[in-house]
């Protein structure tokens, strides 16, 4: 017995975090050139006799923090000019959405026009319960439960706020502008928890954390749309696995789930992972709370309001390919009419869903495929940022605020500053041909040719970045994460385990080193 619980002892010892040495410790200044340049005006790089990891304050963590709430103020007022307003001629106030102001000032945000368009401004609505129609349809809310329920209680305080200002209590202004304020808090709090485990995940790297916190994309799309409440679901969850806590990772996964589908493909990343290295039970019990966690959520909708709730689902299937996707480039340059041809209002794009379906079952066939055969087990990481990306570039739709999805999991699979700043630069900047391309041609906007040639750049800059983490999985003397020492800070249960289960691989061997264990 007493052997029993020394042994439970130590396992407890090696989940628990450990504080690192400052010779463990990465400091980016001092590897990446970039950011050298950019610590000048500050002192310059790290020195060698600097007293790392003893400032009382300032930690990496803290410093991140900061510089994510200068970055999401930026990203504030560039969308503040889409809720200014101004009196008609009745003396009433109205949004000023005049001569295209949304696409003009590129402050455009989803969160605005939904708060109309999905009842919220009705203190009768209540999501996947109330219905309206439109074009001769019946419509519900359209976003899943969570994002749903996220933007109901929104409005329910953007009332309640409206009701005192009204009292000469808060200042007041149009209860949309409210409404998106509010929206805009929560958001940016769910950003900073993204950040926050993003830098809690990367152990000896916790300065990577500041390109989640200064990415262009934050700057361009936190409040375009509700996909930062699904990245701190992710991130956390990501965050907890890391510490080998299953069950909390499982009900962190389902909840994003509930909020955006794709945190379920990291469920697929970490079967593949487990498979090869024998850990399916931790596996199990995260599926497990995966689905119990969003069971919890969906079921009281599913039964009291069926048809509401599978509104989320019906949309996706009848939406043809936007204009953001490869194969609307495809369709622009040669004329091609698409899969299913010229389709009528209501119709579902079927022959389109099947090959985007079958397109990223191929690309998840490729990465297990990867996953099973590399010389060493990839990194939780890596394997996340090849699924998520596969998904958006197969996908019939990537819309803008997507690319947030991939900024922590980038980081945690190819810490390498100039490169991911390079591509978040131009993802951020699609952003620009985009509005005057909705601007329209008519009133001095831009034709969809330039919008789709930033596209194209964008998708290539992403499948690039693919590419060299397949080189790193396949290589990993290359690997940042690995050459400091480190096995996958991301894997829990997985970190330093020996592989249960690996393919043979067929490609051409080449003999290479592996970065010895500290």
């Amino acid at each position: 017995m007493p052997r029993t619980r020394n042994h439970a002892t130590a396992d407890e010892a090696d989940s628990a975090p450990r504080t690192l040495t400052p010779a463990e410790r990465i400091a980016p200044s001092r590897q990446d050139p970039l950011v050298g340049a950019a610590t000048r005006p500050v002192g310059g790089p790290v020195g060698e006799h600097a007293a790392v990891g003893r400032q009382w304050f300032w930690s990496p963590q803290r410093v991140g923090l900061a510089m994510a709430v200068l970055a999401l103020v930026v990203c504030w007022f560039g969308k503040a000019s889409c809720i200014q307003q101004y009196t008609d001629s009745n003396g009433v106030n109205q949004l000023d959405w005049r001569s295209g102001r949304p696409f003009v000032a590129m402050c455009y945000s989803d969160i605005v026009p939904l708060y109309s368009s999905e009842k919220l401004d009705n203190p009768q609505t209540f999501p996947y319960a109330t219905s309206w129609q439109e074009d001769s349809q019946t419509r519900y809310m359209e976003y899943p439960v969570v994002t749903g329920l996220f933007q109901w209680v929104n409005a329910k305080l953007a009332a309640g706020w409206t009701t005192v200002a009204n009292a000469g209590w808060l200042p007041g202004a149009l209860p949309v502008a409210i409404y998106f304020n509010i929206s805009a808090f929560w958001l940016a709090l769910a950003w900073l928890v993204t950040v926050w485990a993003t830098g809690r995940t990367t152990k000896r790297r916790p300065w990577d954390a500041v390109l989640v916190a200064i990415s262009p994309l934050v700057l361009v799309h936190t409040f375009t749309n509700f996909d930062a409440l699904a990245t701190a679901c992710t991130a956390a969850g990501i965050l907890a696995w890391s510490r080998k806590r299953p069950e909390v990772a499982g009900v962190l996964f389902g909840l994003g789930v509930a909020t955006k589908l794709y945190p379920l493909l990291l469920l697929g990343v970490l079967f593949l992972l487990c498979l090869r290295a024998g850990k399916l039970r931790e596996w199990s019990r995260t599926a497990l709370f995966t689905v119990l966690a969003w069971a919890v959520v969906n079921v009281p909708f599913m039964i009291m309001a069926t048809r509401g709730w599978w509104e989320f689902f019906r949309l996706n299937t009848l939406r043809p390919m936007d204009p953001d996707s490869l194969y609307n480039v495809v369709a622009h340059t040669t004329g091609w009419a698409g899969f299913d041809g010229m389709l009528q209002k209501g119709q579902s794009p079927t022959a389109l869903n099947i090959v985007v379906a079958l397109l990223f079952l191929i690309c998840f066939a490729g990465i297990a495929y990867i996953a099973l055969t590399a010389p060493r087990r990839p990194r939780f990481g890596q394997l996340a940022f090849l699924v998520v990306a596969a998904f958006l570039l197969t996908n019939k739709v990537w819309s803008p605020q997507y690319s947030l999805w991939l900024v922590p999991l980038a980081v945690l699979a190819i810490p390498r500053w100039r490169l991911l700043l390079g591509w978040m630069v131009l993802d951020a900047l699609v952003w620009v041909p985009r509005m005057f391309y909705y601007l329209g041609v008519d009133h001095k906007g831009l034709p969809e040719s330039w919008f789709l040639g930033t596209v194209v750049v964008r998708d290539l800059a992403v499948a690039a970045l693919c590419v060299l983490v397949i080189r790193e999985i396949y290589r990993p003397h290359t690997d940042l994460v690995r050459l400091t020492g480190d096995d996958d800070p991301t894997g829990g249960a997985l970190d330093r385990t020996r592989d249960h289960l690996k393919l043979p691989n067929f490609r051409r061997r080449h003999p290479t080193p592996t970065p010895a264990s500290p």
